[in-house]
């Protein structure tokens, strides 16, 4: 997905606007596996998918627990690290090889002060991303594993092909039997 589509996705910016945040952003590569963010550290960046796939966990003492997959389009982004400049809690590894698009939060903020326009957009990202949480927390809360899964199958069914099961497992708070069963009872 190219950045002129995402951004829009985000808020529509006049195209003078649009040309200065995206003087700020670069594109970057990197290789499946890699740790594009660590929990415990300031994230001075966020990142736009353009192509590959992500997913964010956090560590216990024997395990990682995967709690968000993102995929073409979408924002990777350490809120806390974003709205505070404190360590994020979450860990972002890529699942694919990616292509991604880099803004450096220092950057977006500059220009948050220079134009009302990118300042809106910056309201409605952030607007975005806690809505994005809060249908996170609910779905935890309030639907079982299976309406969970269902879910990944109506809204991101690329994902259930593209990343492993384990992780989805993981996501949906299950084991890999359980899982299993549930693909089958689908089936």
């Amino acid at each position: 997905m190219n950045i002129d589509e995402i951004l829009d996705r985000i808020y529509p910016l006049p195209d003078s606007s649009k040309v200065s945040l995206k003087n700020t952003i670069e594109e970057v590569s990197h290789p499946k596996n890699f740790c594009l963010m660590e929990s415990d550290k300031v994230i001075p960046h966020i990142y736009f998918i353009k192509k590959g796939i992500v997913r964010a966990y956090a560590s216990t003492e024997d395990k990682n627990i995967t709690f968000w997959f993102g995929s073409e389009g979408e924002t990777v982004v350490s809120m806390k690290s974003y709205v505070e400049d404190k360590p994020g809690y979450e860990n972002i590894e890529l699942l694919e090889d990616c292509e991604l698009y880099k803004l450096e939060t220092e950057n977006l903020r500059k220009l948050f002060n220079e134009d009302i326009h990118i300042a809106n957009w910056g309201r409605k990202f952030a607007e975005r991303e806690l809505v994005k949480t809060e249908e996170l927390i609910i779905s935890r809360q309030f639907k079982t594993s299976l309406e969970r899964y269902k879910d990944l199958m109506k809204y991101k069914s690329d994902l259930i092909k593209r990343v492993q099961l384990g992780h989805i497992a993981s996501y949906l708070g299950i084991t890999q039997v359980s899982l299993s069963r549930i693909r089958a009872e689908i089936k």
